[in-house]
């Protein structure tokens, strides 16, 4: 009987991996084949899942010669971003989950504190990293079991005003601490700034480093005399060559530019700082986005975020045979064009997501009326801010979520002078793949809380034409829109834009005894809930609010006045749209025996990454659950059980 030969695995070493500590008994030659096997089996996995590949082929290396000398988990290794960590979560026992990866009940997408003891600080949100590794380093020094810090930032990070802060702090401190800057000359949108200029002039000077280890290595050999004279030479020659840079004068010492794809030499240069490194130290690695995946260098975007693909072609599995509705995205990027086009003083500003707010599409329409201010939430608020005090109409395009980081510069630099900066509030609400991080769950809240503050939500795409229009003509104060991330309703467009009337809501289906009153999006759920309850012979009226600020207390009292039960249904957070409804109807005295009132907003917790779908349903915020709250609130009424109205399917 002819015998089988056994099937060879293509990641021979990767296999016997389930602990970094593994790597640390590899020879060099061995870690090099480990990163190659560790960078197929990172592109066939998010092939399958999809997910943020190029920046975490940009660190394979990095990430094996970091494990191969640092002893993780008890030194602390923090990645930021924390998409930069594919990898890393496959050398650190979840290789076996990574199919499940930015799915329901799987694995994050980014580093997870309650996911690892591997992962101990979690990001999402950039720049976040020194900061948190200098706050361990002083809890080592004041006797935690923590041994070294490891921080890897990249350099579209270092456009952050926090990182700077952070190092100034360190650099004062002098803790032992380890930053390694992964420079690929490019975050989400390509890096932009003054930072990312110098550190490309600094990789110009690629042979200093090679001087800099010489006259290191043959200083400490000599007595005192002669070694701070060679450290007088090694610092003019530095300053000859061009390689004086900034953390130099904040008090790190720099090491590099060095070779971020370069095994042994990476592991050469860790391996000597950690064993006689002292203070703060910055290692400036040079890397490519995508590095290794031709698909992915050759885009564009290099893989920051993809869907599922083709292995070998790097295209996107099936391609839909019905073209889907306009984004939302796209929707606002084209009508801000079409009103820049007739108005001259509109201005496009967005934080280094250009192409995920539609500013890209702006800036190629009015290049000199576009600014992409780089990972600085705070700086593009208050920019916008000096733009409106100048007279200009900024457009301040930025993500719920990242939104948030600039709450005192929306306050102090817009509200408390009024000045008219318009908001457009990308990815409200839930929003999938990426988790709790990126929920745009609390800006109705925190915006709507702020005096002349005015805030709306369309409930589709068509909405949100008119409201582009809107707030670019609206000159009496800061204002706001949100929207969605993903996919339109397909309603038709407008072809010509109406100014809405400001704080003004309407009617879209009159009936009798409940009344729907949502904000936003949920509109489509809301009516969807009308259509089962009709067949229970309940029919809701139906408003969209529009405006979450100012409110139409017209609408909101005569739906109170005109029916038994008044439920606000809207995607934010508690404090938000359905707060300002109960609030005014209690001034209004409107509260009473004779009116339910039921507010549905996103829950007091944290939803784990899902569908859309899935989480609005955990939420209770999809047509079912406002359904169910509506048989729940009338079967009270008529003197049935609870129970029995909750056991009604659809």
């Amino acid at each position: 009987m002819q015998m089988t030969k056994p099937v060879q695995s293509s990641t021979p070493l990767l296999d016997q991996v389930d602990d970094p500590k593994q790597l640390r008994r590899m020879s060099d030659a061995q870690l090099c084949q480990l990163s190659k096997e560790l960078r197929a089996d990172t592109i066939s996995s998010v092939s399958r899942t999809g997910g943020h590949l190029g920046s975490t082929l940009g660190v394979i290396e990095l990430t094996v010669a970091i494990h191969a000398v640092f002893d993780t988990p008890r030194d602390k290794l923090i990645w930021d971003v924390g998409h930069q960590a594919y990898a890393h979560k496959i050398l650190t026992g979840r290789r076996a989950r990574m199919a499940t990866l930015r799915k329901e009940d799987g694995l994050s997408g980014f580093t997870k504190r309650s996911e690892s003891e591997y992962d101990p600080f979690g990001a999402a949100h950039s720049s976040t990293s020194i900061s948190a590794g200098l706050g361990f380093a002083v809890a080592r020094d004041m006797g935690a079991d923590i041994g070294d810090v490891v921080c890897v930032i990249g350099d579209g990070a270092m456009s952050a005003g926090m990182a700077y802060e952070a190092i100034n702090n360190a650099g004062a401190l002098g803790k032992r601490l380890f930053v390694v800057l992964n420079d690929n000359e490019m975050s989400i949108s390509p890096s932009v700034g003054a930072a990312s200029s110098h550190f490309a002039n600094l990789c110009r000077t690629l042979p200093v480093v090679e001087i800099d280890r010489f006259l290191k290595r043959g200083a400490k050999l000599l007595p005192d005399p002669l070694r701070i004279g060679m450290e007088r030479t090694q610092r003019a020659m530095k300053e000859l060559a061009g390689s004086g840079n900034i953390f130099d004068h904040l008090g790190f010492q720099y090491y590099g530019p060095v070779d971020g794809h370069d095994v042994p030499d990476l592991v050469a240069l860790l391996r000597a700082l950690k064993t006689h490194g002292e203070g703060p130290i910055l290692i400036h690695a040079v890397t490519r986005k995508g590095a290794g995946y031709d698909p992915a260098e050759q885009s564009n975007d290099k893989f920051h975020g993809v869907g599922t693909f083709n292995l070998v072609t790097g295209a996107p599995d099936k391609p839909s045979a019905k073209a889907s509705p306009p984004s939302y995205t796209k929707v606002f990027g084209d009508s801000l064009i079409k009103e820049a086009a007739q108005d001259p003083s509109v201005v496009g500003i967005t934080a280094a997501m250009a192409s995920g707010t539609g500013i890209a599409a702006f800036a190629k329409a009015f290049p000199d009326r576009a600014y992409d201010v780089g990972i600085a939430e705070q700086h593009a608020v208050t920019f916008a801010a000096g733009l409106a005090a100048g007279g200009m109409r900024p457009f301040c395009a930025i993500y719920s979520t990242f939104l948030q980081r600039a709450y005192d510069q929306i306050v102090h630099d817009v509200a408390l002078q009024d000045l008219p900066v318009r908001f457009a509030i990308d990815r409200a609400g839930l929003v999938g793949a990426d988790g709790p991080t990126h929920a745009g769950a609390y800006d109705l809240a925190y915006l709507s809380n702020l005096p002349r503050f005015t805030v709306m939500a369309p409930a589709d795409e068509a909405e949100l034409v008119h409201m582009v229009a809107t707030a670019r003509a609206y000159d009496h104060g800061p204002i706001a829109f949100r929207y969605p991330r993903g996919a339109g309703t397909g309603v038709e467009l407008p072809e010509k834009t109406v100014e809405l009337d400001i704080g003004k809501g309407r009617i879209v289906r009159d009936g009798r005894t409940v009344a729907l009153l949502t904000l936003g999006p949920r509109l489509s759920e809301a009516l969807a809930a009308a259509d089962m309850l009709n067949a229970r012979g309940i029919f809701p009226t139906i408003a969209d609010a529009r405006f979450a600020k100012p409110l139409d207390t017209e609408l909101v009292e005569r739906l109170a006045r005109s029916h038994d039960l008044l439920i606000c249904v809207e995607e934010g957070a508690v404090g938000g749209f359905g707060s300002h409804v109960l609030h005014h109807l209690a001034d209004a005295d409107l509260i009473n025996s004779g009116l339910q009132i039921r507010s549905l907003t996103l829950p007091d917790e944290n939803i784990a990454q899902a569908s859309p779908e899935a989480m609005y349903a955990k939420a209770r915020l999809d047509a079912n659950s406002i359904a169910k709250v509506v048989l729940r609130c009338l079967s009270i009424d008529q003197g049935e059980g609870v129970e029995k109205s909750l056991k009604v399917t659809f």
